[in-house]
């Protein structure tokens, strides 16, 4: 059977799909449909603050469907992170540097100077690079179990735990050519395997759960996906090894200069608790929010509650 054209994540909703350039490649994105407000003059998308939302391992913009419908008085839009779903897959530039410029770059392509960036995961990460290394780009950052970089390095080296939950996936990643074979055959099938061992039970019976991973199992078949999903983490785990590593790590500890959302699902098994409290001391004036129930995915498990955590947020910071 032949692979799936990357046409396939062009899901129809309520949202609209465009193509964007930035830093060199093009990005898929996909944008809110505008709500109609009558005490709104606005006319320009500029008008109104830009929400990029930028999903983690293994997925691609479907996973913010939930904040697509539900966030309002914004311009929101989700992005098929470089590598992923229907944006270019170049053979290099999954670091952080990059990512964080690819990320500012997609603020000026939408034609706005800043915005504020909404990440899961990989997608928190590139969050944390981008406001760090290109903070005018950036109004305020809200992660989904994505602590702070250095708060996760030392967690997983100093917490059993931790380390227990996150390096054998991290270090099976490193491998070349076998990663990609596991997460492509059957159909997907190992990405089912551990996007269910990182959820709640509750939200694996579901029928949101059911479409999803479906589309998931589909779209990481997309040639080349998988291996790009892949060079995130091992870049990850490589770079801590050499100079552009520990350069970029040591970027990351210049403190927070922009506001701050944390959201944890409280059954999360993969990110733990004790990261999250360590992020305390790269931004102690943040916002740390546990989420009843949810496990890994707390946008899609919990999508109310994140919902409204997010929009309180963003009030907050644009008044």
């Amino acid at each position: 059977m032949a692979p799936p054209d990357p046409s396939v994540v062009r899901i129809g909703g309520p949202w609209r799909h465009l193509d964007v350039h930035a830093n060199g490649i093009r990005f898929h994105v996909v944008e809110a449909e505008r709500r109609t407000n009558p005490d709104d003059r606005s006319t320009a998308l500029t008008d109104r603050p830009l929400v990029i939302l930028l999903h983690g391992f293994g997925s691609f913009w479907w996973s913010w469907r939930h904040q697509l419908k539900g966030l309002t008085g914004a311009r929101v839009v989700a992005v098929d992170l470089r590598g992923y779903g229907s944006s270019d897959k170049p053979p290099r530039g999954y670091d952080g540097w990059t990512l964080a410029g690819d990320t500012a770059g997609l603020v000026r392509a939408l034609g706005h100077t800043s915005a504020t960036l909404v990440g899961h995961a990989d997608g928190g990460l590139v969050c944390w690079a981008t406001a760090v290394l290109h903070p005018r780009a950036v109004h305020a950052i809200a992660v989904v179990s994505s602590p702070h970089p250095a708060a996760l390095r030392t967690s997983v080296l100093r917490r059993r735990d931790q380390g227990r939950a996150l390096l054998p996936w991290m270090l099976r990643y490193q491998m070349p050519v076998w990663p990609e074979r596991a997460l492509t055959r059957h159909g997907g099938a190992e990405l089912e395997r551990l996007v269910r061992s990182r959820a709640s039970a509750k939200w694996l019976a579901s029928e949101d759960f059911s479409e999803t991973i479906g589309h998931l199992r589909q779209a990481i078949q997309i040639p080349s996906a998988a291996h790009s999903a892949l060079e995130y983490q091992r870049w990850a785990v490589r770079s801590q090894l050499r100079n552009e590593g520990r350069r970029f790590m040591q970027s990351m500890k210049r403190p927070l200069s922009v506001p701050l959302l944390h959201l944890r699902g409280d059954a999360d098994p993969y990110v733990l608790a004790d990261p999250v409290r360590r992020t305390q001391r790269y931004a102690p004036h943040g916002r740390y929010v546990s989420i009843g129930g949810a496990g890994h995915f707390a946008h899609e498990e919990a999508p109310d509650a994140v919902n409204e955590q997010l929009s309180r947020f963003l009030t907050q910071v644009y008044g």
